[in-house]
């Protein structure tokens, strides 16, 4: 089955000044950069890949204009870099108003092979850069008393068993209990934080390390028998950012075409 055609912007996120890591590249993250600006929004991208990030931000800025993008390279395990990032925004725009924590580093590894720094890098990526951009972005949000929402991407792995992710499906389950318990937290200060799983996302990190053998597997088991585009997940992160999910806060999203 084909995707469906490409849905046009509704300026569903005018005025806002978003924050969305790991948003360089085909990725989610590159999609959701892509369509909060299609939906009016002022964007913030980092990523870790310098290169990738600076290509990035001159594209989209080109096509939307320099004042609706700016980019700084962000490695979300180092917490000088992300007040950097945060830090732009506000500089830029004088606000922030949507972080998305779209940072996060997969690999496939039994847990008998498994090393200790396998282990440590995608927990410190997936989970502990969460956790970090999450408490920055908060004390910010706090502080300016405008309220706020943050969106985190989890994984149907943080739900499901699937061998050689011990690590990241460890570290994608704590993405979404952490998006529970800082919604209680934040929602006195009226920021809401929710979370999407996808299930099957196509691009080309994910080809890199995932075997086609995995890939066919996977893609089996969707019930439209495709992978989402990125760009599908982007929409559901834009209505989680958006003013029409106004009563939703701690709560992941399954982002699936899944079999039950």
């Amino acid at each position: 089955m084909a995707p469906p055609p490409y849905v046009s912007g509704h300026d569903l996120l005018a005025g806002r000044t978003a924050v969305i890591t790991a948003a360089a590249g085909a990725g989610i993250g590159g999609a959701t950069a892509r369509r909060f600006l299609e939906e009016g929004a002022r964007i913030v991208i980092g990523d870790a890949h310098t290169r990738r990030l600076e290509e990035s931000a001159a594209a989209l800025a080109a096509e939307f204009g320099p004042a609706k993008v700016a980019g700084l390279p962000c490695d979300v395990t180092d917490e000088h870099q992300v007040t950097a990032l945060l830090d732009l925004a506000e500089e830029r725009h004088g606000r922030l108003d949507i972080l998305v924590n779209n940072a996060g580093l997969g690999g496939t590894a039994d847990l008998v092979e498994m090393t200790d720094e396998q282990w440590d890098k995608v927990i410190d990526v997936t989970l502990n850069g969460t956790f970090r951009c999450t408490r920055a972005a908060l004390r910010r949000m706090r502080a300016a008393g405008r309220g706020g929402v943050i969106v985190n991407n989890a994984s149907v792995v943080g739900w499901r068993a699937q061998r050689g992710q011990a690590h990241y499906a460890a570290a994608k389950a704590g993405v979404m209990a952490l998006t529970r318990c800082a919604a209680m937290e934040a929602a006195g200060y009226g920021v809401r934080i929710n979370a999407v799983s996808p299930s099957l996302a196509m691009h080309p990190h994910l080809v890199k390390v995932t075997t086609p053998e995995l890939l066919a597997e996977l893609t089996e088991k969707e019930a439209f028998g495709r992978y989402a585009e990125p760009w599908e997940v982007a929409n559901v992160i834009v209505f989680l950012a958006g003013d029409y999910a106004s009563y939703m806060t701690g709560e992941t999203v399954s982002v699936s075409s899944q079999h039950a």
